[in-house]
């Protein structure tokens, strides 16, 4: 017997018995933005990797680490490891920049990423989200923010806590990378690896380290006076005093975290985390930001931006586990060609439905019947000789016998 081929390392099948909860998120998602006036984009699934490189940004995990890059025809590819850098390289490729702001558009899709895999996290995983083009005015970061919360709500997912910081744009940010940078030397062979090279090249990076020793460092009060401060430039600062207003505005409660930078190089001013309290330590479920300068970055025009993605294999862990969707009527019957011209009547006129290709006994096909669908329909001798139909109610146990001619009719009216 050959070996068996099995599903590789940070993959996983999305089986029959879970397809249900997917389509419910995907169907969810088209719901909340359409409503909101965002159009979905479909892009490729891989791009140029210097897409990502300019995008992300070279000192990112991401780029650095967990990029799945191949050559081909002597070309760098890479399978996307999130979706922002290639809906702003759609944008400045088909010219959306000459239509009307804002440019509202949202996404979903499979990511892929080289990282351990665990609870909710794969290699290759799903997001859904957002991006909005053309607003500079921190209504737009409102209401991607409130959107996200919709979203969220109308899965079911309301214990929720929204967390808020700015970054500054880049000129406010340099003197706190300096004031940052100082008063972190002292400790710098203290570090992890990863620390000491963002030491360097991105010190806002390392407020975002996971290590519990270079937290305690951090956690030092003379670094906290620094992390604490009110940095950011007079304009910035009013940017975000506005975005605070339009959130109190909306009734959306939220707390300001100072060591919130989030993972990617491109934000800048807004960006925030909602966090669900039923994860346990890996709670966030939505991120996002402002990043006004990466349209300019990839070759566009200069056009403030903002966006969100939530990873929806740790969506689907929260939700609670729904039931799995029946189909409307399963047809119990020996007589095959009688059952199969049934389905096909039932079927056209948008009634779901299926039978029993097998000929089982009647007690075995009743079984499946309960399993999978709200009705059974029986379709004995009699009932056929007679046109008729015996059409049983499987949640209440109750059976009556009806018209074959009105069995279309009667099912509508319960479907």
């Amino acid at each position: 017997m050959a070996e068996i081929i099995r599903v590789q390392k940070g993959t996983k099948d999305i089986l029959p018995a879970e397809i249900d909860l997917w389509h419910f998120m995907e169907e969810k998602a088209l719901e909340v933005f359409s409503n909101a006036g965002y159009k979905e984009i479909r892009t490729p699934i891989f791009e140029a990797t210097e897409l990502f490189a300019r995008g992300v940004g070279d000192t990112t995990d991401i780029v650095n680490k967990e990029m799945y890059t191949f050559e081909k025809s002597e070309r760098s590819l890479t399978l996307r490891p999130e979706n922002t850098a290639g809906v702003v390289r759609a944008f400045i490729e088909n010219g959306m920049h000459r239509l009307s702001a804002p440019i509202k558009l949202w996404y979903k899709g499979p990511m892929f990423r080289y990282e351990r895999p665990q609870a909710g996290r794969q290699r290759q995983f799903h997001q859904v989200g957002m991006e909005m083009f053309g607003i500079k005015d921190p209504a737009a970061d409102a209401e991607a923010i409130a959107l996200a919360i919709r979203y969220l709500n109308a899965l079911g997912l309301n214990d929720l806590d929204v967390e808020i910081n700015s970054l500054g744009c880049p000129e406010c940010r340099e003197e706190f990378k300096t004031k940052l940078k100082n008063v972190i030397r002292p400790y710098l062979n203290d570090l992890c690896e990863d620390c000491q090279k963002r030491f360097e090249k991105n010190p806002l990076r390392l407020l975002d380290c996971k290590v519990e020793s270079c937290k305690e460092i951090y956690a030092k009060p003379e670094i906290q006076e620094v992390i604490q401060s009110d940095f950011i430039c007079s304009e910035c600062s009013e940017h975000f005093t506005l975005l605070k207003t339009y959130l109190n505005d909306l009734g959306i409660k939220y707390s300001v975290n100072k060591l919130l930078v989030r993972g990617l190089d491109y934000y800048n001013r807004t960006v925030f985390e909602i966090k669900s309290n039923n994860l346990g330590s890996q709670n966030a479920v939505c991120g996002g930001g402002r990043y006004d300068s990466l349209v300019r970055n990839l070759g566009g025009q200069d056009t403030p931006a903002v966006g969100f993605a939530m990873g929806m294999e740790r969506l689907y862990s929260l939700m609670q586990q729904f039931p799995q969707k029946k189909l409307t009527a399963y047809i119990v019957s020996n007589e095959t060609s009688s059952a199969i011209k049934l389905v096909s009547d039932l079927r056209n006129n948008g009634i779901s439905c299926d039978f029993d290709m097998t000929n089982k006994k009647f007690t075995k096909q009743m079984e499946k019947a309960s399993k999978l669908a709200d009705y059974a329909l029986i379709l004995g001798e009699d009932e056929i000789k007679n046109n008729q139909i015996s059409i049983k109610n499987l949640a209440e146990s109750t059976q009556k016998t009806i018209s074959r001619d009105d069995i279309i009719s009667v099912l509508k009216q319960v479907n």
